[in-house]
């Protein structure tokens, strides 16, 4: 199973500045606690916004760039020979960034989407793909308010292919 896993704003804001434009503690210990174990797909840019292999998940980076190499992660020149990496695994993550996100959606590639809703409007400068309804239908939906830890009203929501 493919499954896209992403922090969204109200209207698909991902990042500004390839960083993240929100801090949610719930949203970080969530993406750690269902990411642990499995083999996570990214673009470069993301892997370079992270800045070093996550522990504990196999890192699979996708760039054009045929001379780029980082130590502990595996390095493919399409999201294809990423998945191709990883067919026999159970499940892997796609955690960005959005040309990645676009290729995934647009190819049909992802079984589920694992949405982080974020209930507030951001300055952004990339963006998630509008999830179609009449392709991904929601399956699950956890609602919390801002708290000390998180600045923002959110949701957890999880969306399979219909």
């Amino acid at each position: 199973m493919i499954v896209i896993i992403a922090a969204i704003g109200r209207n698909n804001e991902l990042g500004k500045d390839n960083d993240l434009i929100w801090h949610l503690s719930a949203d970080l210990k969530r993406f750690k606690k269902v990411t642990s174990g499995h083999s996570i797909i990214m673009g470069r840019n993301t892997f370079e916004s992270i800045g070093k292999p996550l522990p504990n998940r196999r890192s699979i980076i996708v760039t054009r760039n045929k001379q780029y190499h980082r130590e502990g992660c595996d390095v493919v020149h399409s999201l294809e020979a990423a998945i191709d990496l990883v067919k026999t695994e159970e499940k892997t993550f796609i955690i960005g960034g959005a040309q990645i996100y676009k290729q995934a959606i647009e190819n049909n590639l992802a079984d589920q989407l694992d949405i982080t809703l974020v209930h507030s409007d951001f300055d952004a400068d990339v963006f998630f793909p509008k999830i179609n309804t009449s392709v991904w239908e929601e399956t699950s939906r956890e609602n919390f308010e801002a708290d000390e830890k998180n600045q923002f009203n959110y949701s957890f929501v999880s969306f399979q292919r219909s």
